[in-house]
């Protein structure tokens, strides 16, 4: 007999390979956690038409750790979406924003910065560009604006702050201590 089959789980984990191993599902079900647990822990200023979504801070790790954080950040927010029930748009579209904003910072991991700054401008498109359905837009520097382009500019400011300043920041904070080695190890 030849050599065996792969299985038919086969995703793209490592930068293209396909055998999915129990570390990077462990790893993808940690970040799960950490992102809905600060999400749900810090749920007044996560959810709103002003926010400060902290656990986007975690999206940059998609450039060291590949898809365990891509797919981590989206089911982290999949399930505090679930559990700050608002809306199936909120919890469909905030997850796969953040999906798409995690796999744009893993694409682009050797350009952090305009990296994490795409991201944002994807979370606070997508996640903005139906939040203004439910909240009355914000007032920004005392501008009232249509409530989609209010909520849009709210909403991508905020993920800058939580992507690009504190994510970033964290990412070199975890790159320099040689913590992220063991676990990629």
């Amino acid at each position: 007999m030849g050599p065996p089959t792969r299985s038919a789980l086969q995703t793209p984990w490592k930068g293209g390979e396909s055998n999915v191993n129990t570390k990077e599902i462990s790893l993808t079900a940690v970040i799960a956690a950490l992102y809905a647990a600060i999400v749900i822990i810090l749920a007044p200023i996560s959810f709103g038409p002003i926010q400060l979504r902290v656990a986007d801070a975690l999206i940059p790790l998609a450039a060291l750790l590949g898809f365990p954080a891509v797919y981590g950040v989206a089911l982290g927010a999949l399930v505090a979406n679930i559990y700050w029930f608002m809306s199936p748009i909120d919890v469909v579209f905030g997850a796969l924003a953040n999906l798409v904003a995690g796999y744009v910072m893993y694409k682009y991991k050797d350009n952090l910065i305009p990296a994490s700054i795409a991201s944002s401008i994807i979370i606070g498109l997508v996640v903005g560009g139906y939040l203004w359905l439910f909240f009355p837009p914000p007032s920004i520097l005392g501008i009232q604006m249509p409530a989609w382009l209010g909520m849009i500019i709210s909403i991508t400011l905020s993920s800058i702050i939580a992507i690009t300043v504190i994510g970033v920041a964290l990412l070199k904070i975890l790159e320099g201590s040689g913590y992220l080695k063991q676990v990629k190890a």
